[in-house]
């Protein structure tokens, strides 16, 4: 059983990033911009944005932080991102969600502009990623993409069995799973809470990606023997013999899968630290179509 370690590839992409952007400045005396929006103070989303400004530093890209009360109105938030939308200096946008209630968020993601939409989030990025045209793509599932080539996990022909359907990772990673690409050409399975004879579906998957957003939800008798499982899911569940009084898990439970399979991610340390990799890698890209 082989564990499909996140952190390392992370590292080596941020290194690759860091060295092409260092030559990029040299040549253009200009680095990648990348604007993070967060309203509010929910404790998760600041220590996100935390470590997507400490992965801008690491790598030379400019980050600017723009940090709002949850007071702030939908027309202030409009105005915000227009003018980051014209802001030359900046070549990502980043929202991030979730937002507070009297917020439209589908409407803000949308005001994004595409050429600018580095989280994969806008209708027209999706559009792309659904017909296999060139586009910003969501970056949870694109971390799964790179870590299944990274490792050389054949996808083609596969059957590879998606719990979860959100817009965020399990209908773009479906899609780009369907892709005639590599890694791609799978047939995918999309499974979701109304899914009936779940464990006979997932019994059947070669490649099964957990991403349901329920702590280890996925156990033994839920996996085929020498399967691959990938699990997107990050969750806490109280743990008093932990300092902090929690720990968190994933949507597998690890211990019980684990044996089972031919390879498998952890959490943490799996697909969470792909997520901010592909961010780095897309504003990098917005930054060089910016050049041409």
């Amino acid at each position: 059983m082989q564990i499909l370690d996140g952190i390392s590839l992370k590292s080596k992409i941020l290194t690759e990033l860091k060295n092409e952007t260092l030559s990029l400045q040299k040549k253009h005396n200009q680095v990648p911009g990348l604007a993070v929006i967060l309203i509010g103070n929910n404790p998760a989303s600041q220590a996100y944005v935390g470590m997507k400004k400490k992965a801008c530093e690491h790598i030379g890209y400019q980050s600017f932080e723009y940090n709002y009360p949850t007071t702030i109105t939908q027309n202030e938030l409009i105005k915000l991102i227009k003018d980051l939308n014209t802001n030359p200096q900046i070549h990502g946008i980043l929202l991030q969600l979730p937002l507070p209630n009297h917020l439209d968020a589908n409407k803000m993601l949308e005001l994004i502009a595409p050429h600018k939409d580095v989280d994969g989030f806008h209708p027209i990025n999706i559009g792309k990623l659904l017909q296999g045209l060139p586009c910003f793509k969501s970056c949870t599932p694109y971390g799964v993409i790179k870590l299944l080539d990274h490792y050389d996990i054949e996808t083609q022909g596969k059957h590879i069995v998606i719990l979860g359907r959100s817009n965020i990772v399990g209908k773009p990673l479906a899609a780009m799973l369907m892709q005639k690409s590599s890694p791609g050409n799978a047939t995918v399975t999309v499974c979701h809470s109304q899914s009936t004879n779940l464990n006979k579906i997932t019994q059947t998957a070669d490649i099964l990606i957990a991403a349901i957003g329920k702590p280890q939800f996925v156990t033994a008798s839920m996996v085929k023997k020498g399967s691959i499982v990938i699990d997107v899911g990050i969750n806490r569940v109280t743990d008093t013999t932990q300092k902090k009084g929690y720990k968190l898990v994933g949507d597998v439970d690890f211990d019980t899968v684990a044996p089972l399979t031919t390879a498998i991610t952890p959490v943490p340390g799996g697909i969470g630290p792909l997520t901010i990799a592909m961010l780095m890698t897309n504003t990098l890209k917005s930054f060089k179509n910016s050049l041409n």
